[in-house]
């Protein structure tokens, strides 16, 4: 995959990109992979959308398909959904849903497809990327998490990935050592991931210590610190990138194995009270000990509960957040498509 992508932006071009106006970075990833772009993954369905795109190097942002199922109730998951591809469009890319649907990993999903994982709900399987094999097995349905998101946006060369916040090294993790998938993949898959930050019920300062430890470059969009996904701030400074298109870029032409986690603050007029989400939070967690809930069944339970316990005000401010994640990662999207055009171009 990494030598595709650098072929791309340095040397050698097959015939099939030498002919293409633009640079086909994700056309020539997919003919140089494990399947071909022109034989088909066999085990991918794409959108015929979805498909265009990546012939003509056209931005493409991944979606994760958890939010959906696992992270509201129906019909408001189903109308987030549909108004996450609308901004994706708006901002100029192509929206590329992604879930496992009677067995078959599909990137790109149609308004059935997704108003079938929406009335899913939690009978979709939560699905991270260690589970994608047992999904496909057994010919179920899957929604991905961030990691299993990640993993099958990469087999077909879309660099981009918009969630709402990622898993992290769980509260007391340093005892349970409960550490989500998400990071470890974000350690081993070269895809840039706009969130939030992390889920504010998970431990910040370790997540990111341990994210150092697998290699992962952390950035924040217009602030030095790092975002609490509620809230805008952590209380951990980071360095400051303007030029993430650059950033990802490099992330590319290095070879880079690490993908890019680039966490952006909630807009301010949707920023809960930290105090209340805080309060929230121990509570539910204490709950969640009692009640013996641990594993992947534990975020779920906690935000729902932290949710119940805000008066639906955390709810409101993730669908805010994701939405304004989706806006900046189609941008982000857009400028590195254009400035490896003009790489391309260059060559």
């Amino acid at each position: 995959m990494a030598d595709s992508r650098l072929a791309i932006l340095s040397r050698h071009f097959t015939s099939a990109a030498a002919d293409c106006k633009v640079p086909p970075l994700n056309s020539v990833t997919m003919q140089a992979g494990s399947g071909s772009f022109g034989q088909n993954l066999g085990w991918i369905k794409i959108s015929p959308e979805v498909s265009e795109a990546l012939k003509h190097g056209t931005p493409i942002v991944a979606l994760e398909s958890t939010i959906i199922s696992h992270g509201m109730p129906y019909p408001q998951n189903f109308e987030t959904a549909k108004e996450l591809e609308v901004i994706v469009r708006e901002n100029g890319a192509v929206p590329a849903t992604i879930a496992i649907l009677d067995g078959i990993p599909c990137i790109g999903l149609t308004t059935e497809e997704l108003e079938i994982l929406a009335r899913l709900g939690s009978k979709a399987r939560k699905t991270a990327s260690r589970d994608i094999a047992l999904v496909m097995a057994g010919r179920e349905n899957g929604a991905t998490t961030v990691s299993a998101t990640m993993y099958l946006a990469s087999k077909v060369g879309i660099p981009v990935f918009v969630t709402g916040g990622i898993g992290g090294v769980h509260r007391h993790g340093e005892n349970t050592m409960d550490v989500s998938s998400d990071l470890t993949e974000l350690g081993n898959t070269p895809v840039a991931v706009i969130s939030a930050g992390i889920k504010s019920i998970l431990d910040i300062p370790r997540t990111l210590e341990y994210l150092e430890t697998q290699r992962v470059t952390v950035a924040a969009y217009r602030t030095d610190e790092f975002p609490a996904f509620f809230t805008q701030t952590s209380g951990c400074k980071r360095i400051y990138f303007y030029s993430l298109n650059l950033t990802v870029d490099a992330n590319i032409r290095l070879e880079q194995k690490s993908g890019i986690l680039i966490a952006v603050p909630i807009p301010r007029e949707h920023s809960a009270s930290g105090s209340l989400i805080e309060s929230a939070i121990q509570q539910a967690l204490q709950e969640a000990r009692e009640k013996k809930i641990t594993g992947n069944a534990e975020t779920p339970f906690l935000l729902a509960r932290v949710n119940e316990l805000t008066g639906g005000a955390s709810l409101a401010s993730n669908i805010a957040l994701v939405k304004n994640n989706a806006s900046i990662g189609a941008k982000i999207a857009v400028s590195l498509a254009q400035l490896q055009k003009r790489s391309y171009n260059r060559l």
